[in-house]
């Protein structure tokens, strides 16, 4: 069985006991967090699409831990004019463990 959730601005397909990092959600670590918009369900040849979500599906997720993406360098130049702009950016994210999908 597997699902599309919604969270953070972005779409993911997960299934039970995945691991995935999804954009910082406030919440403590060991705590159980439940993605409440689910877009699609499937499981085998049965597929339900939602408009735009499935009424009554929820995916249970673990909080595994949060940390921080590797460094993006952004490096911005216009030649012959003398600029160079150098910069960084690390995104925060959550780790979560699938737990179940209920449809």
């Amino acid at each position: 069985m597997y699902a599309v959730v919604k969270t953070g601005g972005k779409q993911y397909r997960v299934s039970a006991g995945q691991k995935l990092k999804v954009e910082q959600i406030p919440a403590e670590v060991g705590a159980e967090i439940t993605l409440d918009q689910v877009l699609l369900v499937g499981e085998g040849e049965s597929v339900k699409v939602g408009a735009p979500l499935v009424a009554g599906a929820a995916v249970k997720c673990t909080v595994v831990s949060h940390g921080r993406h590797d460094k993006v360098k952004i490096f911005k130049m216009r030649r012959r004019k003398h600029y160079q702009k150098r910069q960084g950016h690390r995104q925060n994210y959550t780790e979560l463990r699938v737990d179940s999908i209920a449809a």
